[in-house]
């Protein structure tokens, strides 16, 4: 099969072809043997640091005819070998080189050549492949495309040191996420790559050290084999914390860092084990040092920010190891005026590396202080820091945004600083920008920190809603992605807390109905919750009730039907608070009655009838429907105490004395045999519970 080129390119190098690369090609195909491998030979010793002669001998045809003579049974064994010496070269030019190497179907010529018996050729073979698979253009699923490809280089792994190498390396570069991780494993890579970590060679260490942390990665599976499992008497834990000894190579160190954090991540090592507490962390803050190159820094923040991101005391511990959060600061200072770089390539690759410094930073940043009040103060107090943060939001990186936004995020959690900081810096103004268009990996943060830009005690409240936020935020609800519904409905419940009529009146008119039905109906159980609470949210304070009702009651008392006669019997783990306005993060606002395991989007609903039924005229609603007031019945006597409390306080409001038509609406209850269950209520053993139903009997004897 030709080999294609994109036409500009084929056009640039054939205007430079040279009559000898023409003969390196004509050479190929001379009749005897041994003037073809003296060819294959000459044309290796040409191709070597000479990338516009790679591209020549593409550009003429070379490869097609190289992987003949590497496929033909006649070719000697010596030729073989150099052709895949000369199709590894080609490979280690440009990205067009390999691209072309692929088009000629390179992989499975050279997978078929691990076939055979002779060592050097093996070799040749998975250098050339090496260097294929650790290319950015080449897809990793064609090392999985055959099944017998993965077990057949586990067997060549005891071949040789460079086999080891080479094999470790394709894993490490082709293990890209659970499905590959699973593939290795269950092909027993832990077991055939552990001992290569006490190999003599260096490279055999790095590359099987490598190999764990992408096995590692986000796998318990891996992670729980990993911490047995024995090299030479010695756990490979222990193993890992040698490597990362101050007297190992930086890559040693950072590579071992990473698999610990991974392992502990994965939970197969606790958060307060010394090999991550005292080995780990200093050594991941070590590597943040100005001292270290631009890659090292990199490597050392993002894998610290990852093991710390879920733990409150690694996050103290890392705030206070050699001034991290200061040390931190430089990254956005780099390269300064004064560097230490005299190499002018270093610089230029640094300069032009810089933002995934500022990147790696705002990822730190935000995982140090994701819980910590005192942490987030320190890190705003830092120079500059919140103008930097500013300034993150709109850089050209994608990834920088991104960063700085959760950064943003993460200090966004603190009550203080949303009322001193991020006022002062008016944060809501390019976060708004950020919404206006942005990828939904962005969208997603930006929106979720506006969740809490918008509970009722930050001052950016007012000038967020002026901004035209309802209609953004209604235009998030319709989202294909769950997450920017759920964030765009949450900062909606957020927005309407303790609100005025006319900000309640705008939410409803730019949500309009029918997305709220569609909302009701989500699939996704977050939407229907938020959806709930906004709801409870527009419904509160007497005249908002009465006002909303007037106009959207059917609607609402639709909605409510089509919750209490759904399948909605989920039940959370944590505790719900019976009041809406929240933090997303760690921060949740602990206010009125206090929630256990119940069915949540129940409770809610009967929480809206309460508030309904709180109203002046609203309540009328509610007592003409007597499916309603069947339902509402039901959970009264329902075997949840905190379902019943719920359904008490929609009686209570429905019967309270001091309100006009409460005598008519007592005897229609009671001619349901509301007062009965009232009794029987006052008997509980709950304490609250009984005090609710004593209270709604004297409404009777009042």
């Amino acid at each position: 099969m030709a080999c294609l080129l994109e036409t500009p390119i084929r056009m640039s190098v054939l205007s430079e072809v040279t009559a000898s690369s023409r003969h390196y090609v004509d050479r190929l195909f001379d009749p005897d043997p041994q003037k073809v491998l003296q060819g294959v030979i000459d044309m290796k010793n040409a191709v070597i640091g000479n990338n516009k002669q790679k591209a020549n001998l593409i550009v003429l045809g070379a490869v097609p005819r190289l992987l003949y003579l590497l496929q033909q049974e006649t070719s000697s064994t010596e030729l073989k070998t150099e052709c895949a010496v000369v199709l590894g070269s080609l490979a280690m030019g440009t990205e067009n080189n390999v691209k072309s190497l692929l088009d000629c179907h390179i992989i499975p010529a050279l997978l078929q050549g691990l076939l055979s018996p002779d060592l050097k050729f093996i070799e040749a073979c998975l250098r050339c492949l090496r260097t294929i698979f650790t290319s950015p253009v080449t897809p990793e699923e064609l090392l999985y495309t055959d099944a017998t490809v993965i077990p057949h280089l586990m067997a060549l792994l005891s071949r040789s040191r460079y086999t080891q190498e080479y094999i470790c390396q394709i894993f490490s570069h082709c293990c890209k996420g659970p499905d590959h991780q699973t593939i290795l494993f269950n092909h027993g890579a832990v077991q055939n790559i552990a001992h290569l970590l006490t190999s003599v060679s260096y490279k055999v260490r790095m590359q099987a050290l490598k190999c764990f942390s992408v096995l590692a990665f986000e796998n318990p599976q891996v992670s729980m084999t990993l911490v047995n499992v024995l090299v030479d008497g010695e756990l490979l834990p222990q193993i890992f914390v040698k490597m990362l000894q101050r007297d190992k190579p930086i890559e040693m160190q950072l590579t071992s860092a990473k698999c610990l954090t991974y392992m502990c991540r994965a939970g197969a090592i606790r958060t307060d084990d010394n090999c991550i507490v005292l080995k780990t962390l200093p050594c991941l803050v070590r590597m943040c040092s100005k001292e270290r190159l631009l890659e090292e820094r990199v490597e050392g923040a993002e894998t610290l920010a990852y093991l710390i991101e879920p733990d409150v005391e690694l996050q103290r511990i890392a705030s206070i190891t050699d001034h991290l959060i200061a040390m931190l600061a430089d990254y956005f200072k780099y390269p300064s005026s004064v560097s230490a770089i005299t190499d002018i390539k270093r610089l230029d690759h640094d300069l032009k590396h810089a933002h995934e410094l500022r990147q790696a930073a705002f990822k730190l940043y935000a995982s140090l202080g994701a819980n910590d009040e005192d942490i987030r103060k320190k890190i705003i107090e830092t120079e500059n820091m919140m103008d930097r943060i500013v300034t993150g939001l709109s850089e050209s990186s994608v990834k920088v945004r991104l960063a700085a936004v959760r950064c943003l995020h993460s200090l966004s959690r603190s009550v203080q600083q949303l009322r001193t900081s991020f006022q002062d810096h008016a944060v809501w103004k390019p976060l708004m920008k950020v919404l206006q268009n942005a990828p939904d990996e962005i969208l997603v943060v930006a929106s979720s920190m506006l969740c809490n830009l918008l509970l009722e005690f930050s001052p950016s409240k007012e000038p967020i809603l002026e901004s035209g936020a309802v209609e953004l935020l209604c235009g998030l609800t319709q989202s294909e992605n769950p997450a920017l519904r759920v964030n765009g409905i949450w900062a909606l419940m957020n927005m309407a807390f303790q609100a005025e009529q006319k900000i309640k009146a705008d939410i409803l008119r730019s949500l309009s109905t029918e997305q709220l039905f569609r909302l009701l109906s989500d699939s996704d159980l977050n939407v229907l919750m938020k959806t709930l609470g906004l709801l409870r949210n527009l419904l509160s304070t007497r005249p908002h009730i009465d006002k909303i009702m007037s106009t959207h009651g059917k609607q609402i008392m639709q909605a409510v039907t089509l919750i209490l006669e759904g399948e909605h019997n989920i039940e959370v783990k944590e505790q719900t608070f019976l009041r809406c306005g929240y933090f997303i993060g760690d921060g949740v606002r602990r206010e009125e009655m206090r929630v256990g395991p119940v069915s949540v989007c129940v409770l809610q609903t009967l929480c809206i009838l309460a508030n309904i039924a709180d109203g002046t005229t609203a309540k009328e609603l509610i007592m003409t429907n007597d499916d309603i007031l069947q339902k509402i019945k039901y959970y009264m006597g329902h075997s949840h105490v905190k379902l019943q409390l719920a359904a008490m306080f929609c009686i209570s409001n429905l019967i309270w004395n001091e309100e006009e038509g409460s005598q008519e609406r007592q005897d229609k209850l009671r001619d349901m045999g509301i007062v009965d269950i009232l009794h029987k209520l006052s008997q509980s053993p709950d304490s609250n519970l009984c005090d609710k139903a004593k209270t709604a009997l004297q409404q009777y004897l009042a």
